[in-house]
């Protein structure tokens, strides 16, 4: 049989394009070099806790018409994400806001915090940032910086901040007021019984055939399809003939404690240097922790993130946004554009950072334009 398309990788763009295409009455058939579908959104149960495996995921959006069309395939919870920032056993809320002020300063309004803040930065007398730490500074002031900025930005990037560039941080969200809601989107939530759930459904009816590496078996599977949509890594598509585009990698070491509670949030950011973790997810507070009757939950499942340096063989999570490994992307574009009957998506056939609603929307987009 030849189908129409075969689509590489069941993540969320390749769930999308796969689910648009059978809807407009073509054959598919989807192709993952994993155990699992679901790309990087993978969520696995273990002791009733839908586990985050490659990181936490938290669906946001001010588009309405993503939120419309990804909340056909699962229900959406209420979860809001309020991180808590941990310096060395002190307690911060992020984002910055007027907890934050208060147990930095003891300020108590508005007036007062913004008064702090513009004393900082003015005793810095930064006009013209030259660094990371600079430029943060410049922002916020020293107290900030050095207890809730620093440290983890350091851990994230393997790198003193005064050897990072300025451009890295355009602005620091400072709230003068008491929300705890870290992102400013108008549609939020966690799927109700987890992402995996959520892509199983829109892969319903469709062929899909897992622990499959198309790159390995590139020729037979060509050979049974009329259109390719690769959502790989580009470079890895074209065997690495122009050199290895860059990724920042995370490692995480999970474990499930015999108790029902670790920290009471679903994030917690460790801020300091020493602690060699950026954070601690605990997957249980994404959904509550209760499971789908509402039951609680009597253990609990952690994982502690670590940033890694990449290397090729790595599982790749962000592009690295800057000017060698955008310009080598370049290149690797022209040779995409001239492919026949192949389609790039996604965070890594792009090289882009997307959010989970953006990669929805350029799915969307490309299979209006392909299947209209």
């Amino acid at each position: 049989m030849k189908y129409n398309y075969l689509v590489v990788g069941s993540g969320l763009y390749g769930a999308i394009f796969a689910h648009e295409a059978k809807k407009a009455g073509k054959t598919v058939l989807v192709v993952d070099k994993r155990p699992n579908i679901a790309g990087n959104v993978f969520t696995e149960k273990t002791e009733g806790i839908n586990v985050h495996k490659y990181g936490a995921h938290i669906f946001h959006t001010n588009n309405k018409k993503v939120w419309n069309y990804i909340t056909q395939f699962a229900e959406f919870n209420r979860f809001t994400n309020s991180p808590v920032a941990n310096y060395k056993g002190e307690l911060y809320s992020l984002p910055f806001n007027m907890y934050t002020f208060n147990k930095m300063w003891g300020v108590v309004t508005p007036e007062e915090a913004a008064a702090k803040i513009e004393e900082q930065r003015k005793e810095a007398g930064i006009t013209e940032p030259k660094n990371l730490e600079e430029q943060a500074i410049s922002l916020v002031g020293r107290d900030i910086y050095e207890k809730l900025i620093k440290g983890y930005t350091e851990k994230q990037w393997g790198r003193d901040c005064k050897d990072l560039p300025s451009f890295i941080i355009k602005r620091l969200p400072v709230r003068l007021t008491f929300d705890n809601n870290y992102f400013n989107a108008l549609y939020q939530g966690i799927p109700v019984g987890g992402y995996t759930k959520m892509v199983a459904n829109l892969l319903e009816g469709i062929e899909v055939r897992l622990n499959t590496d198309y790159l390995e078996n590139k020729g037979e599977l060509d050979a049974i399809a009329e259109k390719i949509v690769y959502t790989g890594p580009i470079d890895a598509y074209f065997d690495y003939m122009l050199g290895t585009l860059e990724y920042r990698s995370v490692r995480f070491e999970t474990e499930t404690l015999d108790k029902p509670n670790f920290q009471g949030n679903a994030a917690v950011n460790y801020t300091d240097r020493e602690t060699p973790w950026t954070r601690i997810i605990e997957h249980k507070w994404f959904e509550f922790g209760k499971n789908e009757e509402g039951n609680d939950l009597p253990k609990t499942v952690i994982s502690r993130e670590f940033s890694s340096e990449w290397k090729p063989g790595d599982e790749p999570y962000y592009p690295v946004n800057d000017e060698k490994n955008g310009a080598l992307y370049e290149e690797y574009k022209k040779l995409a554009e001239a492919e026949q009957n192949v389609i790039f998506g996604g965070r890594l056939g792009e090289y882009k950072y997307y959010d989970m609603d953006q990669v929805i929307a350029v799915a969307l987009e490309a299979t209006r334009k392909e299947l209209k």
